[in-house]
């Protein structure tokens, strides 16, 4: 891929938002937009807009009723800024690069997958350790972004990319193992969500579910020999991710967290953190319920704890549930308008030209992964999350697509 301006500006919005400082993404992000708006944008993405747009506003509006500070104001009206720019990032990016823009693409997930693998080994020297929890802590937690490259390169001939085999395999063992470093269970739910969307298995049909069937009892039979094997809260290695593993369904399900058993309150601490919101937010009243707490609204978490980056918190702006972050701050009503977006994502239809309908497969998976990732990760809302950069090139090469066959069957 030739490096220009454009390409720069679209590694730097990728990478940036791999490491954990939201004002650098969000200044890349917003630079980026700025400099390379369009003058027209098509309906689905302007829908888009206005579904996130109706959740900010909403958020902005309900802090009327409330006194909070302006410096918190300001970062929550930034994180429910950040879908919005990264639809039109990877919207408006896509112009400048149109046929080239998979390369544009792959190549972003090859500098992260190599700046991730060289992290792991200098955290290697530096802890002189194999202990996982250390490497991530040094290295990353997870990343999206390299498993939707990893896919996209896995199912190269449907999406019409020109790629020699040898250069193929080499990009997917180096993606690959560093999807695989991260020990992160969404990653691989994601792996196997994306790859069945692809497949066309979410378009529901008697053979579909049959599939969709099968791989449900195989996860539930493995999920089973992973429990009763019992791997160890503090093991290393691979056996981290199998306890993490077997502790994920209550994990962010669980209804009951005894708070002063640490045990207990590390390991479901993301149900805690819905099971306060919900007693927060419904607490203020009706109004609170429906059009939530407002932009800088705060959830108490009862007491101080350790955050990963070694800070010292009580009362937290974001919660790991996007669903719950988001009727804190916008009520059931921003929440609505969420699930809105993930219907209109997951309504794709088949597509008699191939590379439409695998677009389309793929868009339909990222919507059926963003209702799990939304859940337990923020989704879209997460400061490290760059998913929406993605669904907003995919939209533009679909439209740019669809309007070239249109001009050949006009000629």
């Amino acid at each position: 891929m030739k490096i220009n301006l454009y390409s720069t500006l679209y590694i730097l919005c990728i990478v940036s938002s791999f490491f954990p400082n939201y004002e650098v993404t969000f200044l890349i992000w917003l630079t980026t937009v700025l400099l390379t708006i369009k003058k027209k944008y098509s309906e689905t993405m302007f829908t888009f807009i206005l579904l996130f747009s109706g959740i900010l506003l909403i958020a902005s509006f309900s802090s009327l009723f409330y006194e909070y500070q302006t410096f918190s104001m300001v970062k929550d009206f930034t994180y429910l800024l950040k879908p919005i720019l990264g639809l039109l990032v990877g919207y408006q990016l896509f112009d400048k690069f149109k046929s080239k823009s998979f390369d544009m693409f792959i190549s972003a997930g090859l500098v992260l997958s190599t700046i991730h693998i060289l992290l792991i080994i200098f955290a290697l020297f530096k802890f002189h350790s194999v202990d996982m929890h250390l490497i991530r802590a040094e290295a990353g937690y997870f990343s999206d972004y390299e498993v939707y490259v990893f896919v996209v390169l896995l199912f190269s001939n449907k999406f019409n990319i020109e790629i020699d085999k040898k250069k193929k395999s080499l990009f997917l063992l180096v993606i690959g193992f560093s999807i695989f470093m991260y020990l992160a269970r969404t990653n691989f739910l994601q792996l196997a969500i994306l790859i069945l969307g692809i497949k066309g298995y979410f378009v529901l049909t008697k053979k579909s579910l049959k599939v969709l069937g099968l791989v449900s009892i195989s996860v539930l039979l493995c999920y089973g020999a992973i429990y009763y094997s019992n791997p160890k809260r503090n093991g290393k290695g691979i056996e981290t991710l199998l306890y993490k593993i077997k502790i994920a369904p209550e994990e962010a399900f669980k209804t009951r967290i005894n708070k002063d058993d640490w045990k207990d309150f590390n390991d479901n601490y993301r149900s805690f953190e819905n099971i306060i919101t919900v007693k927060q937010v419904t607490s203020d009243g009706s109004r609170a319920v429906c059009f939530g707490k407002g932009i800088g609204s705060k959830l108490n978490i009862g007491q101080k704890i350790y955050t990963t980056d070694g800070s010292v918190i009580q009362y937290i702006s974001i919660a790991h549930n996007g669903f719950m972050t988001i009727f804190m701050k916008s009520g059931l009503l921003g929440v609505l308008l969420l699930l809105v977006f993930l219907y209109l994502l997951y309504k794709q239809k088949r597509d008699e030209n191939s590379l439409i309908n695998h677009l389309n497969m793929l868009l339909m998976g990222t919507s059926v992964f963003l209702l799990l990732s939304t859940w337990v990760f923020m989704g879209v809302y997460f400061k490290l999350d760059n998913k929406s950069i993605i669904i907003g090139l995919v939209l533009a090469m679909r439209e740019y697509i669809i309007k070239t066959n249109n001009r050949h069957l006009l000629k």
